[in-house]
């Protein structure tokens, strides 16, 4: 996971050189464990450089909100800088329907108009989209079946890195 991590963050920096227009922006409640590790290894490879950094929780955005039997426990935002006329890059665990994306754009608007909006992920699970979401940096793409699910294990969290297929 190291190595796929430090290539995302060289294609980032390809991508963004100093920062300086460029902010991360982790998606609760699993993205933030990858955006926190991008964001660590950025400043390590550029040293002496600010790169903002934030957390969005996208509960209330969903379109499942509503609808679920299931009690949505929100998450922590933490987003202390505006992103207007800013180039976003979202960071997510993993990209499957799309909809979690979607909400994100709609719940990153209340900080501001992006420039633009890139999207990291570290699981592409290509065959799955039901909206038209691509990401444009992914650490690895998966082909599973939909009754399949793809778990990120975490350090941080799970006590281990590891990216599980459960049937």
């Amino acid at each position: 996971m190291a190595i796929t991590i430090d290539r995302l963050c060289h294609q980032l920096i390809e991508n963004h050189l100093q920062f300086e227009q460029t902010v991360l922006i982790g998606l609760q409640p699993r993205g933030i464990y990858l955006s926190g590790r991008i964001h660590q290894t950025l400043l390590k490879l550029l040293p002496g450089a600010h790169i903002d950094y934030g957390k969005l929780d996208i509960t209330f955005y969903r379109d499942d909100f509503n609808q679920s039997k299931t009690l949505h426990v929100p998450n922590e935002t933490s987003i202390n800088f505006s992103i207007e006329n800013k180039k976003v890059v979202l960071i997510d665990d993993v990209l499957y329907t799309g909809r979690t994306i979607r909400s994100a754009l709609d719940a990153m608007l209340d900080f501001g108009r992006p420039a633009s909006v890139e999207l990291l992920t570290l699981i592409d699970r290509r065959f799955s989209r039901q909206l038209p979401i691509q990401p444009d940096y992914t650490g690895r793409t998966i082909d599973a079946f939909i009754s399949q699910k793809v778990r990120v294990l975490w350090n941080e969290r799970d006590g281990k890195d590891e990216v599980i297929l459960i049937d």
